[in-house]
């Protein structure tokens, strides 16, 4: 396939949920970051979502030794069913049923150490094969009101070809957080790129324009993980393979209809929550009146 040519249909998502989430202790003591709530569903849920919005039937999570609750979420639950099955809990038994549609499989795959979210992604090679698949990053939740991200990024790859990550302007002074790319004048929401760097001091940053969690990669980033060296805080930085993917294949920078929240932070996750409730039709009136109710027992006056 050449840089240019359509590609493959995606049809495999990879999870990378085997890190600690050591930012939300004690929560994470026992809950892993992937299962904190935005109002009545899970990080993962939303993630796996607009997966298979985006056309994914195969999703790969890659976690740990220690972490089983991502895995027991998308498995049956035998006796709660049961139970609203007997007492008439309808609505609430479709909602626990339907976490994974027919048609849908999940497949766990163990990262045995914590060798970087590169690695991680390697660790799927054996599930996603020979095929153009996507990353999502559960940490990173995107809020739109039309199509996903993910599909947004899909539509664009499988009509132009080569990869696509998805990207968002940050403040020149948090570079030093994200990989960050050096791209060509954007066509549309697309520009290419032909530099990358992981969390690149300030003083040095070819951009501010960060990579964030989605991906849409090609097969042979694979190849090129299973030789990159370790990186930034001794990881194998999925950064450093798209860098060397640049040499063979066009990858695009690609930026997204949307709104993103840094759930992997205190303010982020809290963020979200508000924007979620406040979009909910059931809870948006009544927590439009908590806030209001909260600010002016703080004193704060609405502008």
């Amino acid at each position: 396939m050449t840089s240019s040519s359509p590609s493959r249909r995606v049809r495999t998502a990879v999870f990378p949920v085997a890190g600690l989430g050591t930012r939300f202790l004690p929560a994470t003591k026992t809950v892993p970051k992937e299962m904190l709530p935005i109002v009545d569903r899970p990080l993962i849920q939303y993630a796996v979502d607009e997966a298979i919005a985006a056309g994914c039937d195969t999703l790969v999570f890659v976690t740990n030794r220690y972490k089983h609750a991502v895995a027991d979420y998308f498995d049956k639950a035998y006796e709660l069913e049961q139970k609203l099955e007997k007492s008439g809990k309808h609505e609430q038994l479709e909602l626990i049923r339907n976490v994974l549609p027919e048609g849908v499989r999940a497949v766990f795959v163990t990262q045995a150490e914590a060798l970087g979210l590169g690695h991680a992604v390697l660790c799927a090679k054996p599930v996603v094969g020979d095929a153009p698949f996507a990353v999502l990053l559960p940490d990173d939740l995107i809020w739109s009101r039309g199509d996903g991200a993910l599909k947004q990024m899909v539509d664009y790859v499988h009509a132009n070809g080569g990869s696509a990550v998805a990207v968002q302007d940050v403040p020149h002074a948090q570079t030093g957080s994200y990989g960050i790319v050096a791209t060509d004048a954007f066509d549309g929401p697309a520009g290419k790129i032909h530099a990358i760097v992981e969390k690149p001091h300030p003083d040095v940053a070819p951009s501010n324009l960060a990579v964030v969690g989605r991906y849409v990669l090609d097969p042979a980033i694979f190849d090129l993980l299973e030789t990159t060296p370790k990186g930034a805080g001794g990881e194998i930085q999925l950064t450093d393979a798209i860098a060397a993917l640049l040499a063979s294949q066009r990858v695009d920078a690609f930026r997204f209809h949307g709104t993103r929240f840094d759930c992997g932070t205190h303010l982020g996750l809290i963020e979200a929550t508000i924007r979620y409730a406040l979009d909910n039709e059931k809870l948006s009136d009544a927590a439009r009146e908590l806030m209001r109710n909260a600010l002016s027992e703080m004193g704060v006056k609405e502008s």
